[in-house]
């Protein structure tokens, strides 16, 4: 029992991180209809700027993860008014291409001023509390507590607040949400912003217990693509019950089965679910 708690415990991390990023790249997806494949990079530069401002600066950890945000928010408001703004009325395809040049030149960005290495964050929360036999690392359950407390916070946004309705009415009609006055490009900014906020946040409870590294947005961007299609393109329910599921998969798969194939459970879900439901498990979202 202790042991299967452990690996609830290790799904719930993984699925919170995973939720996160999802959430930012299904709220993007709902505006511009198309995959921002740059979301890895905005990920990747959260974890540099925090990993910068504690290390190089002395700041402490939850003041590094606003300044994180802030950095990360206001490069992907950049992003969409230089590069995505332009394309407004372009095809998906050119999107897609634009995307994938901001996520390369980010991260050759990265990798020209810190080099290849990889960089350990530090953080204040290294204890472990134990509890019924079960082992709780304190970043484990404050990565857990924060994503959590953030997608209540994000789901309150977007219901009760007028800004939030906004998005919802972007998303769902361009075109009309701007002739009953609401601002599209104004809307649009705000998206990004949030997307870039949740992909900073997501990568500063991660980062120590992983590593910062130039290329570390691959694998979750990948998998935050494979949990938007799972959970239903455009979905933010489907975003975080899809981020639960493979989190869930990837912490039992590589416990009973190996840690040499958890990476590869995320793939054979969605084929195996979309086998039977095509459109994903949400049909209904933000969209």
């Amino acid at each position: 029992m202790e042991l299967i708690l452990q690996q609830v415990l290790n799904g719930l991390t993984l699925g919170g991180v995973y939720s996160l990023v999802a959430l930012g790249l299904t709220l993007v997806y709902g505006i511009l209809h198309v995959p921002n494949f740059a979301h890895g990079a905005f990920y990747m530069a959260g974890a540099y700027a925090a990993f910068m401002l504690m290390s190089k600066f002395g700041v402490n950890y939850w003041l590094a993860m606003a300044g994180a945000a802030v950095v990360v928010a206001l490069l992907a408001v950049i992003a969409e008014r230089l590069v995505f703004h332009p394309l407004r009325n372009s095809p998906g395809l050119h999107h897609m291409i634009a995307a994938i040049g901001i996520l390369l030149f980010l991260e050759s960005s990265a990798q020209a001023i810190w080099g290849a290495d990889f960089h350990r964050m530090q953080t204040p929360y290294n204890g472990i509390m134990n509890f019924a036999g079960l082992v709780m690392p304190v970043q484990r359950l404050l990565i857990i507590a924060a994503a959590f407390g953030l997608m209540v916070l994000l789901h309150l946004f977007l219901k009760k607040t007028t800004t939030g309705a906004t998005i919802i009415a972007m998303a769902q009609n361009r075109d009309g949400a701007a002739l009953v006055g609401i601002d599209p490009n104004r809307v649009a900014m705000l998206t990004f912003a949030i997307s870039g906020v949740l992909a900073a946040v997501a990568a500063t409870l991660y980062a120590p217990i992983n590593l910062v590294y130039p290329a570390m947005g691959h694998l979750v961007i990948t998998k935050a693509f494979v949990i938007i299609v799972l959970g239903g393109m455009g979905s933010v329910p489907g975003a975080i019950i899809g981020g639960l599921i493979i989190g869930f998969a990837e912490a039992f798969g590589a416990f009973y089965i190996s840690t040499d194939y958890k990476d590869i459970i995320a793939f054979v879900l969605l084929v195996a679910i979309l086998s039977v439901r095509p459109e994903g498990l949400f049909t209904k979202g933000v969209r």
